[in-house]
């Protein structure tokens, strides 16, 4: 698999580490992970963009991999800022988008607020409203990371993310994931999980006017039905549904979600 390219643009909270394959000029491809992940967990699909002659660039999210976080709290309208900084910094005019999880809820508001700049999104197990059952859940989240830092989360969100049974075949994605989750900054997870708490797009999901492509793992209970949905909100929206797969469908179905990926850009068979 070939090495990313590793640099760095300025954002509206510091600098933001960029993880980029394939040719300067080849179709941009914006990637944006999950809460507590990094641009890491992209590193099979950017390959895989750069063979088809795409110039795929992961974003580590404020306070998440190698990106500066700033002062907690965030909103998710912060999140979209910094996505379109780097649009700026890199001066590309438009960009696919692929976000998985909080890489997804920002971009709804990325489809919402700056639909020009985008040629077309894929957006994979997530949301765009913070129903009170949700928020309420960040809380005890928050308060775990304020009092023992993120690696304290690391276990029990690896489990919810991929099932027990799956980490114990897998023990090198297993002590991958632990080893970064532990390597957030208790700023940025706080941070972000506060963006989590004001999502608010559902109601204007109906304004994203690209091609949109949603993603979700069978097993990601309950954003199947959450997703299915938002299909019936965004005009044109196709839905995907990953058999066999939890919230990261990239990492532990990777053919299955490779495949969809290459049809949302044309470059596969249905």
């Amino acid at each position: 698999m070939n090495a990313a390219t590793v640099s760095s643009v300025q954002g509206p909270a510091g600098r933001i580490a960029l993880h980029s394959w394939g040719p300067a000029t080849g179709t941009p491809v914006l990637m944006a992970h999950s809460i507590m992940a990094s641009s890491m967990m992209w590193e099979r699909q950017g390959a895989l963009l750069a063979a088809q002659g795409m110039r795929a660039i992961a974003i580590d999210t404020r306070g998440h991999g190698q990106s500066d976080a700033g002062s907690a709290p965030y909103s998710m309208d912060d999140l979209v800022a910094d996505t379109v900084a780097v649009m700026d910094a890199l001066k590309i005019e438009r960009a696919h988008y692929i976000g998985l999880s909080l890489g997804g809820m920002s971009g709804f508001g990325l489809g919402i607020a700056h639909g020009k700049r985008l040629l077309s999104m894929m957006l994979c197990d997530a949301r765009a409203d913070a129903p009170a059952p949700f928020a309420a859940v960040w809380d005890d989240r928050i308060a775990t990371a304020r009092s023992s830092g993120a690696a304290a989360l690391a276990a029990a969100t690896c489990e919810r993310w991929f099932g027990r049974e799956f980490l114990e075949r897998h023990p090198d994605v297993a002590a991958r994931f632990i080893e970064t989750i532990g390597a957030t900054s208790t700023e940025g997870f706080i941070g972000c999980a506060q963006a989590i708490q004001g999502l608010n797009y559902l109601s204007d999901v109906t304004k994203i006017a690209v091609p949109v492509t949603l993603v979700v793992g069978a097993k990601d209970v309950p954003l199947p039905d959450a997703m299915r949905d938002l299909q019936n909100r965004i005009p044109g929206a196709r839905l995907e549904v990953i058999a066999d797969a939890g919230h990261l469908p990239n990492i532990d179905q990777p053919d299955a979600f490779d495949a969809v990926m290459l049809r949302h850009f044309g470059l596969a068979s249905a």
